[in-house]
């Protein structure tokens, strides 16, 4: 935290950059942990990504526990340590191809993304090609509208605007990426790093979430439909509760939504901010257990 307040005062002034919720310890790990030894115990080795921290991992079964490895920082940014410190999951995921012992095809979490129904191989990858939750979208209007294009609130579509562009795509037809986990191929991810350097270089730069950056995820999805290396999946089997939804909705459609997520159909959800949802909500981790149990 320490290191974060020093460099806080030269970060983009806004909720998506500096929101304190991203980086407290709110037990979102341990339900996504949990959800894939409940869900998906096929999963090899998992890899968690942190600044000089251990979590306490005591709670999880010893057979999880045993799979778990801890990378540093300083290891994934090997070679680039002037952007360190970060607080930016943009720019720690420009570089997840380079855990050492990472296989060519890996999935990718955030710990916000839980799963709440059983998951099999096949429904992230079909041989060894990645199979893509998401829809296509016209964002040509975010584009047009120069106050739009600095808008912190839109950072997510902004991101995945620059990847498309990055892989050939225009913002009038781009692939939205759902917020659930991300089958991802490591060789494509360290050949786009060789072709777009300068890019990957200005993504790893800011230390915090910043519009100009591109979502790394999209990138490679963007590149993988290209070369008709990817399945793309229309089935509505993921939850997102988004941050702000309990303002931006009446509650009692929220707590329905929320309670969707232990129906057999939906296998993944993602709670964006899950303080601000408990504190209007109550019962929302009483939801998010009855949904990761086996």
């Amino acid at each position: 935290m320490v290191k974060r307040l020093r460099h806080q005062p030269l970060a983009p002034r806004n909720i998506n950059a500096i929101n304190p919720h991203r980086w407290a310890c709110n037990d979102e790990l341990s339900y996504c942990l949990r959800s894939i030894a409940n869900h998906a115990p096929w999963i090899g080795q998992i890899w968690i990504i942190t600044d000089a921290q251990v979590p306490d991992l005591s709670h999880l079964p010893a057979e999880l526990v045993e799979r778990i490895a801890i990378v540093d920082h300083l290891t994934l940014f090997a070679g680039h340590e002037s952007v360190l410190p970060t607080f930016n999951s943009l720019a720690i995921e420009t570089l997840l191809w380079r855990i050492p012992g990472l296989s060519e095809r890996f999935v990718y979490f955030n710990d916000d993304v839980f799963l709440t129904g059983p998951l099999a191989p096949g429904d992230l990858f079909c041989d060894d090609k990645p199979v893509l939750r998401g829809s296509w979208a016209d964002n040509r209007a975010i584009l047009a509208d120069p106050a739009s294009r600095d808008d912190p609130t839109l950072l997510n579509a902004l991101t995945q605007i620059n990847a498309a562009a990055l892989a050939g795509f225009g913002a009038d037809r781009l692939f939205r990426a759902a917020h659930v986990v991300h089958p991802l191929r490591r060789s494509v991810l360290a050949r786009l790093y060789d072709q777009h350097r300068a890019a990957f270089m200005a993504n790893i730069s800011h230390r915090f979430r910043c519009v100009s950056q591109f979502l790394p995820q999209s990138l490679h999805n963007h590149a993988c439909i290209a070369a008709d290396m990817a399945v793309l999946h229309s089935a509505a089997d993921h939850l997102h509760l988004r941050t702000g939804a309990v303002h931006d909705y009446p509650l009692p459609h929220v707590r329905a939504y929320l309670a969707r997520a232990i129906l057999p159909q939906f296998k993944f959800l993602c709670v964006n901010d899950l303080p601000q949802v408990e504190a209007v909500i109550p019962e929302t981790r009483d939801w998010i257990e009855r949904a990761i149990a086996a």
